[in-house]
């Protein structure tokens, strides 16, 4: 039993142009761009900055998104490369196939769910926690038992249920109107961020910036654990590496500049929201409205619950996109049933795989808590980071530089510490979440025995099987 072997790159591509399995390539490097920052800015700016600063960091938290941002960045630069390598539908898992092997690729693909669907849910929970608050500003009301999960004593979230079926049919309706309303969704947010910025400024008291680290520096270390997962998201770029015009040149751009953008307004959102509030009256989960209210401004609540709406739909939308995406590699590869993979005739999009994971998400976010659904993201994710910081080490022992059309800097070094801070940050989670991702990983390796081995597109043609040598495919392939 070969669990090991792996996909040839240039069968990879060639799978990803065959007819009736192509995707359509109208993607830019604007369009990635703001599927980056769709991906990234969401809940973290909006709720994680005010808990984090409170509890952990007080104004050091610039420092925590500094340190975080740093490691964000070097997962980054690792999926620029792997995603110019491998501009195929499919993020970690495809890269973790041509690499890794099979297994290894299985694994990182199931796991992915945990990263993209299981966090879907949780941004619809959280985009209905707003919505029913910017209803109640308006002097609306939504009841408790349409707007909670059965464990928090509703009956079923409707509001999280109609956004994510809203967004899953405007993915199957086609990518480039999806984009345009990301892009859109991602204007308004931006807009209410820099408002926020410009109107902050002029509240902000120095001395409440005194003293810069209440919890020592290990407090900031800490806070930057935690701070990180406000970075999970522009690997969601790497997902669409099949429907962008010029993927090897586009895709670390769009990597890079998503995250660039995203760390700066951080920096800046957090210098100024500890200027302008006590730190340790930030604990709360609207830290920016609660800001703008004390400095006077009661709009404030109603401008940033639209701009957290905006942000979290461009969220919801980015995850949903990239979680089809990698299910539609997989079944393409015959490692979940290959039917999944058809394209709708019209809109040339994976619909079933589309309305799957749509109808997926949708049941999780209308009867789970987010607590729940957030514990199980975060591991996904880093385990995600470190297939592709290892996969990109293994990939460079096979490939000459040259032959690559992106590189990491100084690699092999800034590959292996991106390998070990998501490793770090991994082995600092709760042991629950250790506990829950050891059944997810048994109930995946039972799948993949039972079903994905034996069907697998590797095994029913050897002719797939990686040659000895990559060099060839990847001059070939060279733009």
């Amino acid at each position: 039993m070969n669990i090991l072997r792996r996909k040839d790159l240039s069968k990879a591509v060639e799978d990803s142009q065959a007819k009736g399995k192509k995707l359509a390539r109208q993607l830019g490097i604007v369009n990635l761009t703001a599927l980056g920052i769709g991906a990234i800015i969401g809940s973290g700016i909006f709720v994680l900055t005010g808990v984090v600063a409170a509890n952990y960091t007080g104004p050091g938290i610039v420092i925590s998104f500094l340190i975080s941002g740093i490691g964000a960045g070097l997962a980054a630069l690792v999926y620029a490369e792997m995603a110019s390598a491998i501009p195929v539908s499919g993020s970690a898992y495809s890269y973790s196939y041509v690499t890794l092997g099979e297994i290894v690729a299985w694994i990182i693909g199931w796991n992915l769910v945990l990263e993209y669907a299981v966090a879907a849910g949780a941004v619809a929970v959280g985009w209905s926690a707003y919505f029913a608050s910017l209803v109640q500003v308006l002097g609306l009301q939504i009841p408790k038992w349409l707007s909670s999960s059965p464990l928090e004593g509703g009956l079923i979230n409707l509001p999280a249920t109609l956004i994510t079926l809203a967004i899953t049919s405007l993915l199957i309706r086609g990518i480039k109107g999806s984009t345009l309303l990301n892009s859109v969704v991602v204007v308004i947010k931006l807009a209410v961020i820099l408002l926020f910025i410009l109107v902050g400024v002029s509240l902000v008291k120095p001395v409440n910036w005194s003293p810069f680290l209440p919890y020592g520096f290990m407090g900031t270390v800490q806070g930057a654990a935690l701070i990180f997962f406000a970075y999970i998201g522009f690997d969601a770029v790497s997902t669409a590496a099949e429907e962008v015009k010029k993927p090897r040149r586009d895709l670390p751009i769009g990597i890079i500049l998503s995250l660039l953008v995203s760390t700066v307004l951080y920096i800046a959102v957090g210098l100024i929201l500890t200027g302008i509030v006590p730190y340790r009256q930030l604990n709360t989960a609207a830290p920016v409205a609660k800001a703008l209210m004390s400095g006077g401004l009661r709009w404030g609540s109603l401008v940033v619950s639209v701009g957290a709406l905006a942000g979290l739909t461009s969220v919801l939308l980015a995850t949903t996109f990239a979680q089809s995406r990698i299910f539609f590699a997989m079944a393409r590869d015959g490692l979940i049933p290959g039917s999944l993979a058809r394209l709708h005739p019209r809109f040339q999009t994976p619909y079933l795989i589309t309305a799957a994971v749509g109808l997926f998400v949708a049941l999780i976010a209308s009867f789970l808590p987010v607590r729940t659904l957030a514990q199980m993201a975060n591991i996904g994710t880093l385990s995600a980071f470190f297939a592709t910081s290892v996969g990109v080490l293994a990939l460079e022992r096979r490939v000459p530089p040259e032959s690559l059309p992106f590189r990491v800097p100084f690699s092999p070094y800034l590959p292996v510490a991106s390998a070990l801070f998501s490793l770090y940050l991994a082995l600092n989670l709760p042991p629950v979440t250790w506990i829950r991702f050891g059944v997810w990983i048994v109930i995946g390796l039972v799948i993949y025995f039972f079903y994905g081995y034996r069907n697998s597109t590797v095994n029913k043609d050897p002719g797939r099987l990686q040659p000895a040598a990559l060099q060839p495919a990847f001059k070939k392939r060279r733009e």
